[in-house]
């Protein structure tokens, strides 16, 4: 029975180039898009830029462009990355578009009509000089607890403390350089703690729509009480704002997370009213299409926006009612790390895109590291330089390709390309056919790095038997040749065999295996795994292997491209070289009266969750031996709260509470930071305990 599929990723913001992140996402969902197509099945794939926002307009602005120029200019860009890497999605659109503000106003009436959806008067800083309410990213001051200057207007990166921006100390607008003034404007909200949109959740969630990680976490949000209680969504925002209006209420505008994932359905409807999907064979129209129930409508993202994705935007279509429909499936997947380290140019673990393609290395070489790497558990994917040059050397050059090139050759050679099979065929058949459901099985639940072990373990098995026959022996002796032709057809079956199973992963190479090497008119379907080949033409070229060289191309310091920041003139690299090299001025000298003072202990991080409007905080919950304590800490830009779950930290336990607009912080965790970015959670060696304290 044909499948028809929805697939979506997660929409990247239109102020910037594609990362590695961006593409892993889109290799992962493109590997079983592709897989579902050589099944049979009918599929759907779009994505398209996220182009609203505050960011967006202010970058614009000090560009000296419009905010719909700088969407365009990014827009231009898109193409080169699709395509290098082989993402097939059927249409690539823009939420700054016709269609999503039509929908997203639909869906904002549907809810206001079921009364979910009220207004209420939100106090915020508002710079008078610019003219606009400040988010908390773009406020700054002092810190409340240490003084230091230039923070954040929701988290100290010196001390660690979290606050209200109203907390700081002589504040100031980023923008405009002004000291901002509290004013209140009406605010209009999504009730999502009606008792509708939590019952219809928790039976949501129940549903095998969600990997087993991702649904607890969203069960731990909605049973959450007090503070943590679920909280309903501002999903507005006051101009001047880049973005669409609400209905009815002159100054509002949606705040870019409601309209931005109506920007998948808006792709699809520019999709079928183009005439694209007609011309693929779809012959029902959008609204018929997407809710109908054979339809299937199917996400992935990044663990990081799971909050938006399992709680506001399956409610949302939920009480906006026919055509539109809850996602059937939402699937996440964890971070790209290189070597273990998080992302970061300035170290040197930046692994540039479009760098990549650049150096003209294989884009299937990233493909197959990948799919390698994948499973279907919210895990973070690791690229390592040598592994990925060992992998991608042994595994599709020395085991897969050498198949091909070395049997192609006494097959063309003797036989003038002809395949015939001495004896019987139909336990090779069976057995193929059942290695091919194996991996359909893996590619259906994502399981990718599993159908990559097992078509490497064919690969292998392939290989030997070919070396046990000796075919170069084979082929000295003229009353052997119905064996030599035997024994390299049945390889060459096994390459092929191979290249169907790998075809969602190498599209490229299995396209030329299929037309160029097979002879046939199209790309290959699943089923041809059990079809025997009858011909081959002679081996031309597929693969190369991995240089080193190209690796170490790859990290260094990012060269002038098209999107992506030039480098610094050498003047400019030395000075801030020098300046690094310089020691931090010393702190002024205490006692040990002073230290003893500071009560450090060790805790154990039992639950790590983002704050829901903070854009670098985390909600901590420590255990301390017994004794649970929150803490909030600016910690989100260096790591996923996931990763910090069940890890020893340091903490001051007796700081003073601090009551916060998102809770009380009830202590506070230490790290170190330096000049750059980075910040590192301190740790005790193994063998600590929590509740021990630390002299």
């Amino acid at each position: 029975m044909t499948r028809h599929l929805f697939v979506t990723t997660a929409l990247p913001y239109a102020n910037g180039a594609f990362h590695v992140g961006h593409i892993m996402e889109y290799i992962q969902a493109d590997i079983w898009v592709r897989f579902q197509r050589m099944r049979g099945n009918r599929v759907h794939f779009v994505c398209a830029d996220d182009a609203h926002g505050a960011p967006i307009m202010l970058k614009a602005e000090s560009e000296g462009i419009s905010p719909e120029m700088l969407v365009a200019r990014i827009a231009a860009e898109r193409p080169q990355y699709l395509n290098g890497f082989h993402i097939s999605f059927d249409n690539w659109y823009s939420t700054h578009s016709p269609e999503n503000e039509l929908l997203s106003q639909d869906i904002y009436r549907r809810l206001e009509r079921e009364g979910l959806i009220y207004r209420k008067p939100v106090e915020q800083f508002y710079d008078s000089v610019k003219g606009m309410f400040l988010p908390d990213r773009y406020i700054k001051g002092e810190c409340p607890n240490c003084g230091a200057k230039d923070q954040y207007g929701d988290a100290c990166e010196v001390c660690s403390s979290v606050y209200a921006p109203t907390d700081l100390k002589n504040p100031y607008s980023t923008i405009s350089g002004s000291a901002p003034v509290l004013r209140t404007s009406d605010h209009y909200f999504f009730k999502l703690s009606d008792p509708r949109c939590t019952a219809f959740l928790q039976d949501w969630i129940s549903r095998d729509r969600l990997q087993s990680q991702v649904a607890n976490k969203a069960r731990e949000w909605l049973d959450g009480e007090g503070d943590r209680a679920l909280g309903d969504w501002d999903i507005s925002r006051d101009a001047p704002y880049f973005g669409i209006p609400i209905p009815d209420a002159p100054g509002k505008y949606f705040y870019v997370w409601l309209d931005a994932p109506v920007g998948y359905l808006a792709s699809l409807k520019n999709y079928f009213e183009s005439g694209r999907a007609a011309a693929a064979g779809e012959a029902r129209g959008f609204e018929d299409f997407l809710s109908a129930p054979d339809t299937e409508q199917i996400h992935f993202i990044g663990k990081d926006i799971i909050y938006f994705h399992t709680l506001f935007w399956p409610a949302m279509m939920k009480f906006a009612g026919a055509p539109y429909r809850i996602p059937d499936s939402v699937h996440v997947h964890g971070f790209i790390t290189v070597s273990g380290e998080k992302m970061s140019k300035s170290r040197g673990t930046g692994l540039s895109p479009l760098r990549y393609l650049e150096l003209s290395m294989n884009a299937e070489w990233l493909r197959y590291y990948i799919a390698a790497k994948l499973n279907a558990n919210v895990e973070d994917v690791d690229f390592n330089p040598d592994d990925f040059v060992a992998r991608v050397n042994s595994d599709l050059v020395g085991k897969y390709v050498n198949i091909a090139s070395r049997a192609a050759n006494f097959i063309t050679r003797h036989f003038e390309g002809r395949l015939a099979y001495a004896g019987g065929t139909a336990a090779m058949l069976a057995e193929s056919a059942q290695a091919a459901e194996a991996a359909a099985a893996s590619y259906e639940a994502r399981e990718f790095g599993k159908a990559i072990r097992d078509v490497m373990a064919i690969a292998d098995s392939i290989n030997h038997a070919f070396d046990a026959n000796q075919p170069w022996l084979l082929a000295k002796d003229p009353g052997r040749r119905a064996e030599l032709q035997d024994v390299c057809s049945r390889a060459l079956y096994g390459f092929k065999l191979l290249t169907v199973l790998l075809a969602p992963v190498l599209p490229d190479v299995a396209r030329r295996v299929a037309r160029e090497f097979f002879g046939l008119d199209r790309d290959f379907a699943w089923q041809d795994a059990a079809v025997l080949p009858e011909s081959v033409a002679p081996y031309a070229h597929l693969l190369t292997r991995v240089d080193p060289k190209q690796l170490d191309a790859l990290f260094e310091p990012a060269t002038a491209s098209t999107s992506e920041p030039t480098p610094a003139a050498p003047a400019a690299k030395a000075s801030r070289a020098a300046a690094k090299s310089e020691a931090p001025a010393q702190a002024a000298l205490i006692s040990i009266d002073d230290f003893s003072k500071v009560d450090l202990r060790v805790a154990r991080i039992v639950q790590a969750e983002a704050v829901d409007g903070a854009e670098k905080l985390i909600r901590l919950t420590l255990d301390l031996g017994g004794e649970r304590r929150t803490v909030f800490a600016g910690i989100k830009s260096a790591y996923a709260p996931e990763s910090l779950v069940n890890r020893l930290t340091v903490m001051v336990a007796n700081l003073a509470p601090r009551k916060m607009k998102f809770g009380i912080s009830e202590g506070m965790v230490l790290a170190a930071s330096g000049d750059g970015s980075g910040l590192y959670l301190l740790a005790p060696d193994s063998g600590a305990e929590p509740g021990m304290k630390i002299r």
